[in-house]
């Protein structure tokens, strides 16, 4: 019988600030090419559709669009013709509120839209309001998905609570800019072994407004292994096949005279303390 596997592909792109219709057009683009090459599912960068570095509220909310609405029209009615899913990052404007948002699509239509919950001062999340949560996983064709945007990977509780839900994949839309490279190199293999998941990392490269955008998806699998990986500055699209049994075993590990399990050896017991606030961080 032969395991269930879900093809991946991460489009890393660059993004022009503004530029909704051209953006939405080359991912657009992507995913066709993407679905002739096989993919299930097609993940683009944090804030394709608009760039990233806004200067105001305003100018991120001229931009930001309701889900559903134009853009994601767009993207589902090219997800029904494919037959492919997608995760798109885009700021959202749910009435007066911004988020920093992803909205994974397929073609029975809105699977899920996350919301950032943590927020660096930096680009957009200067001016986003913070996601509701909750952190979950969305059952699909595609497996056991949980989503996270770019500065939520720093803390490992995020990707920790998606495990324990039963993810398989972990998606992570996200814009590194110069400053962060240890991120790719360490950080996401380290968020796929602890969680005994496939981690899905997609950045964008290029320029904008001063900052340099250093690519560098990756496709990790449960096991620390590098499946796919982009280069720091040219839009490619990566792709990785995936058996997500893999995923689902949740920690066990043997080898002679040896076994572990990642998950039936936790102590939670132990642990009530990363889930308050030092008194040094708290509020004034």
């Amino acid at each position: 019988m032969n395991e269930p596997r879900t093809i991946v592909a991460g489009a890393q792109t660059n993004p022009r600030l503004f530029e909704v219709e051209a953006n939405v057009s080359k991912c657009l683009g992507n995913l066709e090419e993407a679905a002739v090459h096989g993919a299930q599912l097609v993940v683009f960068p944090e804030c394709a559709t608009t760039g990233y570095c806004f200067d105001s509220r305003a100018e991120a909310m001229s931009v930001a669009e309701p889900v559903p609405g134009p853009s994601v029209e767009r993207f589902l009615t090219a997800c029904r013709r494919l037959h492919v899913y997608t995760i798109v990052g885009m700021p959202e404007r749910a009435g007066e509120k911004l988020y920093n948002s992803a909205v994974f699509l397929g073609p029975e239509g809105i699977v899920a839209c996350y919301r950032k919950v943590h927020l660096p001062k930096l680009g957009l999340d200067r001016f986003a309001d913070h996601g509701p949560g909750p952190l979950q996983v969305y059952r699909s064709p595609v497996g056991a998905v949980g989503l996270y945007i770019c500065y939520d990977s720093a803390f490992p509780e995020a990707a920790r609570v998606m495990a324990l839900e039963g993810a398989e994949v972990l998606v992570h839309p996200t814009n590194w800019p110069v400053g962060v490279e240890g991120t790719p190199r360490h950080i996401v293999y380290a968020r796929a072994i602890e969680n005994v998941v496939f981690h899905v990392s997609v950045n964008r490269v290029g320029d904008e407004r001063g900052y340099h955008f250093i690519g560098q998806s990756k496709i990790i699998s449960p096991d620390g292994e590098e499946l796919a990986a982009a280069g720091p500055d040219r839009e490619e699209i990566i792709y990785a096949s995936l058996a997500l049994a893999e995923a689902r075993s949740k920690g066990r590990m043997s080898s002679p005279g040896h076994e572990s399990n990642r998950f039936r050896d936790r102590r939670p017991e132990f642990y009530g303390a990363i889930t308050q606030q030092p008194p040094q961080a708290r509020p004034s």
